[in-house]
């Protein structure tokens, strides 16, 4: 899996990076960084190499639902019917037009493509992935109703990875997510974006999800279907967030996001900060991770990037998708094989006119 660009984003509570992969028979992802190699190089750059702008729309608001971004967070195969026809429509009010011009203009039609991309993973009752599967082995249940149809399958040497990483360094110093290391390919610099974290006192551990879902993942330039993934070391606590829980979920929904949790609490039992990374994973179709010690996190790491070669991607056209804003349950179903798992995001948000 070869890394191809990648960004690196810290905050009040978290620092993101972020890579572009695709294909298996390249170089792998970076490893995780260990505490080790943190403490043998404390030095961080004096400014980070790229600051992002801060998620304005979550600083200004108080708990309430982010509006304003649905329209850009829509399905991608959705964006058309929610886009303004202003820019695009003729200029059928220019005063220096002629009647010939006018008559000559066609005009622009806007068409609804009612398509979901769902990304998932299949398992056996042993919890090995299974990655044989073909098109006619999956059946698409949309709001309790079958997918008139599955339009396009792949898997995962098909599509390109961008994957963040988002790590949980508690500064109290800033108030919203900054980048430290933006889009690159080179894995170096991704070393030096993680250095370059500084522990502190809050954390915003929600804000930096609906950041790195809504102005990184979902506005990167990209050619096609790609895949999107968010690796997240917290503890899960979260004492400066604009945003709640549930709109960094929702965010993660409508970028195509999956999380992957991975818990840096090693004491033992799980608390009320592991449920929340539990209830984050499950709802984007990722896998919580619960190490033993922080010497286990490589582990987890070993077995998310498994995990991301293991992928299937379809897109299905659901039986009756209005553009009424509404959210729709999925579910993803293995026909004729006996025992197997399905693991894909719980649902998705249709278009708004």
């Amino acid at each position: 899996m070869r890394a191809r660009n990648a960004f690196s984003l810290s905050g009040v509570a978290l620092l993101a990076t972020l890579v572009s992969a695709q294909g298996t028979e390249q170089d792998e992802l970076p490893s995780a960084p260990s505490a080790a190699q943190q403490q043998s190089k404390p030095q961080a750059p004096a400014t980070p190499p790229q600051t992002a702008p801060a998620p304005g729309e979550p600083a200004s608001q108080e708990k309430a639902s982010p509006t304003p971004t649905q329209p850009q967070t829509t399905l991608p195969a959705e964006q058309p019917a929610t886009q303004s026809p202003k820019n695009e429509s003729p200029k059928a009010n220019d005063k220096t037009s002629s009647p010939e011009t006018s008559e000559e203009t066609a005009p622009t039609i806007f068409r609804t493509v009612n398509e979901v991309n769902v990304v998932f993973t299949v398992t056996d009752k042993h919890g090995r992935y299974v990655k044989d599967l073909k098109k006619n082995d999956f059946k698409v249940i949309d709001d309790t109703r079958p997918a008139d149809e599955i339009r396009s399958f792949h898997n995962e040497t098909d599509l390109p990875l961008q994957v963040g990483l988002l790590v949980d360094a508690s500064n109290s110093v800033r108030d919203t997510p900054e980048v430290t290391q933006d889009f690159t390919d080179n894995t170096e610099f991704l070393s030096r974006g993680v250095r370059a974290l500084r522990p502190g006192g809050g954390t915003a551990l929600y804000d930096a999800i609906y950041y790195a879902c809504r102005d990184k993942l979902l506005k990167a330039q990209q050619r096609g279907p790609v895949r999107r993934a968010i690796i997240l070391l917290s503890d899960g606590a979260d004492n400066q967030s604009h945003v709640s829980r549930e709109e960094a979920i929702d965010m993660a929904q409508r970028a195509e996001v999956i999380v992957y949790t991975i818990s840096t609490n090693i004491i033992g039992s799980r608390n009320k900060g592991d449920k929340i990374l539990e209830r984050i994973a499950n709802a984007t179709g990722g896998r919580p991770f619960f190490p033993f010690q922080i010497t286990d996190v490589a582990n987890a790491f070993a077995e998310i990037q498994d995990e991301l070669r293991s992928q299937y991607a379809l897109s299905y056209k659901p039986a009756d998708l209005k553009a009424d804003g509404r959210y729709h349950s999925i579910e993803i179903l293995a026909q004729n094989h006996k025992n197997l798992r399905v693991r894909s995001r719980r649902g998705y948000y249709a278009p708004a006119q």
